[in-house]
């Protein structure tokens, strides 16, 4: 019912407004991250990710909702596996967690003007998702370049849910945990969907929750522990929402 009564208001200020706005700061604070990362590296320039992150929030208004921060250390490194319901879910984690985050994308769109070049310098992973082998490859080089404060950021599902519901994870994120020895940290990001849906431009104002589930800590990891953590890690994500 509220919905139905703020959206048809609602529309002039996105388009006047909001639209504009993240489309400028984009390529302002862009600009600003790429000459950052190349003076000072990955990790000054997540602070430039960050306030863009908090700038594309605050003008929506998109309010978040953080449930079980005790879970996480502000200044740990962490393997973040996430499912994945909207373009909306990269600002609010980035905000919400206030982690120095590199977030694995596909490839695609690293030919954004100043986006990519930016996310390059950010020190994010791209992915070749059509060439399951050259993903692996961009994976695994990212472990040699990966600064000591960061946190990865896998989406698992490897792209966004159109139903809503929890895909099937792949094992990615888990094998470069296990690789790095950092811990992985689960979290279930609820609500993004209904902000800004898959494959559309219907933005409204509105709260995304993220949850927080305890780190896992991989060790020893054999085949058979690893289908399990993945199972039981899908299960915990997919339980909350």
């Amino acid at each position: 019912m509220f919905k139905r009564f703020v959206k048809p208001i609602y529309q002039p200020y996105k388009w006047i407004i909001v639209i504009p706005f993240v489309f400028l700061v984009t390529m302002i604070l862009g600009l600003i991250c790429i000459f950052t990362g190349f003076l000072f590296r990955q990790d000054a320039a997540n602070h430039v990710a960050l306030l863009w992150a908090r700038l594309c929030c605050a003008v929506v208004p998109m309010q978040l909702k953080i449930k079980n921060r005790h879970n996480y250390n502000l200044t740990g490194s962490y393997v973040i596996v996430s499912n994945h319901q909207s373009m909306a879910d990269i600002p609010a984690i980035h905000a919400g967690l206030r982690l120095n985050i590199k977030w694995v994308m596909k490839q695609e769109l690293r030919k954004i003007p100043i986006f990519g070049a930016a996310c390059h310098h950010l020190g994010c992973i791209t992915v070749d998702r059509s060439d399951h082998k050259s993903a692996l490859r961009s994976i695994e080089n990212a472990k040699n370049q990966l600064s000591p404060k960061a946190s990865v950021l896998f989406f698992a599902e490897g792209t966004r849910s159109r139903e809503g519901s929890v895909m099937p994870f792949k094992k990615g994120a888990f094998k470069f945990a296990a690789d790095t020895g950092l811990p992985l940290l689960p979290i279930t990001i609820k609500h993004s969907a209904d902000i800004l849906p898959p494959d559309s431009m219907e933005l409204t104002p509105g709260t995304i929750e993220i949850v927080v589930h305890p780190p896992v800590y991989l060790s020893h990891l054999s085949t058979d522990r690893l289908e399990k953590i993945v199972t039981d890690t899908r299960d915990a994500i997919s339980r909350a929402l």
